[in-house]
């Protein structure tokens, strides 16, 4: 009995003994513990994996509608655009399939402005998120768009030169009205904050007397009010008021006429004085519809598209604020409301120039600066309709064209009458006739103003073989068209480094004119070269680039 004990004991023992020793082992045994890990990270990479996958589906969704009502609203804040706009959002969106994901659409109109805003919530489910708890993802989208004229200072810069004529003139006038109506006029109200600036030009431009007198200019003739810029008067885009500038000779280089000259270098006629700072739809109108060539010309006039250009700029100068504030405030000539324009660069104002020609610069006319303020050698007797010249070297002094003669003095101031050849010349107190009127001996700035020079050379110095010489190649210098098209591109230049947009519209232009107006324009697609029947369409692609269209969210 007392065996079995021990025995069944120490079995026992060995059992235990065995048991500890085979848990060690398998504690100690590594054998597939690689597997394990591996598991754990294959199952955190497909993790990873697809919640990329997820979210790479849900931002293509998002940037889809995104970018859909981007385009949407876009099109709908569009001034021009003759469908409603919430329509237009909408047919945006259903064309790509998204329009039930459209929350809300807002239009805001007011004159001259238009804002379209849209949201959009689409709601992705997830293929693998959902694992985590995340059985969806919403997408929102939010885009505003706004069309406005705003605050614009436009200077447009037309040619009337002989070329402009008839059709011409009337395809011009047609389309400068559609430009100030389609800039100032949305949804039929005008917009108070766009000011015109029109700027006639030929060879020079007719400043005006209202404009110039508040500019230093040195006046020596009251019948035009133009200026001879120096060339480096072309290069910034202001113009003192206190530096001296020249006044333009009223003289007529190109016609052979009288009473009055028909072609003076700087224009007279009705319709060529600058417009400034107007914003009036009638007044514009009017004034535009005024606008004339001369007619009949028996010769063409120059054309200084630099001229017309650099009064342009300076009509968006902020030096030029206190001339215009002169002449809204005292003259009454410019609407109150800009009487503190033009304002500064860089403010909120955008600031265009639009330059219109149908042809190239050619040359400039100048008056020899020797006649400017001196008399002449030439009388007139006004009541007898009779010119004397007074030749110091003549025997008798005067020459009177009127009777092929030489005379002892000017017709109307004398009693005697001399006839004879040479020296052979005999003067005699007069019988038969008797000389009505009294001359008087005239001034440059006189003789010019009632006589071209061809007309003296032609019908008043018929005595001298060198009348050509004195009042063609000694009257008068020139500007080259070749330092005139210099002057524009520095014109043009100074205006796009302040940030102004430069348009610029070849008329059936010569390749001359095309390459300086193309030149001037702030990029290719701000120059559009067009015939005289599609200048409306031109003008209308340009009044749609002014007015503002931007993204603003």
């Amino acid at each position: 009995m007392r065996m079995r004990f021990e025995n069944s004991f120490g079995a026992h023992d060995k059992s235990l003994v065995r048991a500890r020793f085979d848990a060690k082992r398998f504690a100690a045994d590594e054998s597939g513990s690689i597997t394990i890990l591996a598991l754990f990270l294959f199952l955190a990479l497909v993790a990873v994996v697809g919640i990329g996958i997820d979210m790479m589906r849900f931002e293509r969704d998002r940037a889809s509608l995104q970018y859909t009502l981007d385009r949407g609203v876009l099109a709908a804040a569009d001034l021009d655009q003759k469908v409603d706009p919430e329509t237009v959002v909408k047919s945006y969106l259903d064309k790509a399939g998204l329009l039930e994901h459209v929350t809300g659409i807002t239009v805001t109109n007011s004159t001259g402005y238009r804002e379209v805003s849209a949201t959009a919530q689409s709601t992705f489910p997830t293929q693998f998120m959902h694992l985590s708890g995340v059985d969806t993802l919403s997408a929102p989208a939010a885009s505003t768009a706004e069309e406005s004229v705003g605050a614009v200072e436009v200077s447009i810069v037309l040619d009337i030169s002989t070329s402009m004529k008839e059709p011409n003139l009337t395809y011009l006038k047609n389309a400068a009205k559609t430009i100030v109506t389609e800039i100032g006029d949305k949804n039929g109200e005008w917009n108070k904050e766009v000011s015109f600036s029109l700027i006639p030009y030929s060879s020079q431009v007719n400043a005006g007397a209202d404009l110039i007198k508040y500019y230093n200019l040195d006046r020596f003739h009251p019948h035009s009010h133009c200026v001879n810029f120096i060339d480096n008067e072309f290069s910034k885009p202001d113009l003192s008021t206190t530096t001296l500038l020249e006044q333009t000779a009223h003289f007529d280089p190109y016609t052979e006429t009288r009473e009055p000259i028909e072609h003076p270098v700087c224009p007279t006629r009705a319709g060529s004085a600058i417009l400034p700072f107007q914003n009036d739809e009638k007044v514009l109108h009017n004034y535009i519809d005024g606008l004339t060539v001369l007619s009949n010309p028996v010769a063409d006039e120059d054309s200084g598209i630099d001229n017309g250009a650099n009064w342009g700029l300076i009509l968006l100068d902020p030096s030029t604020r206190p001339v215009i504030n002169g002449l809204a405030m005292n003259e009454n000539i410019v609407p109150d409301e800009f009487a503190n324009r033009p304002v500064d660069y860089n403010s909120d104002v955008l600031k265009v120039l639009i330059l219109v020609s149908d042809g190239d610069n050619t040359d400039q006319f100048m008056l020899n600066p020797s006649m400017r303020t001196t008399m002449s050698d030439i009388w007139y007797n006004e009541e007898a309709n009779t010119f004397a010249v007074y030749q110091s070297s003549g025997n008798p002094e005067y020459w009177w064209p009127h009777d092929n003669s030489w005379q002892d003095h000017p017709y109307g101031n004398g009693g005697k009458y001399c006839k004879g050849k040479g020296g052979q010349q005999e003067c005699i107190e007069q019988k038969a006739e008797v000389e009505t009127g009294t001359s008087k001996q005239l001034s440059y700035v006189e003789l010019l103003n009632l006589v071209s020079l061809d007309y003296i050379e032609h019908n008043i110095f018929t005595h001298s073989p060198s009348a050509y010489g004195q009042w063609e190649s000694k009257a008068f210098s020139k500007k080259s068209a070749v330092a005139k098209d210099q002057r524009t591109k520095h014109v043009c230049k100074a205006a796009k480094d302040e940030g102004v947009i430069v348009f610029g519209v070849g008329v059936s232009a010569p390749n001359a004119g095309r390459d300086v107006l193309q030149n001037c324009a702030s990029s290719p697609s701000h120059y559009y070269d067009a015939s005289a029947p599609e200048l409306a369409n031109a003008f209308t692609s340009i009044a749609s680039a002014v007015r503002m269209l931007r993204l603003t969210q």
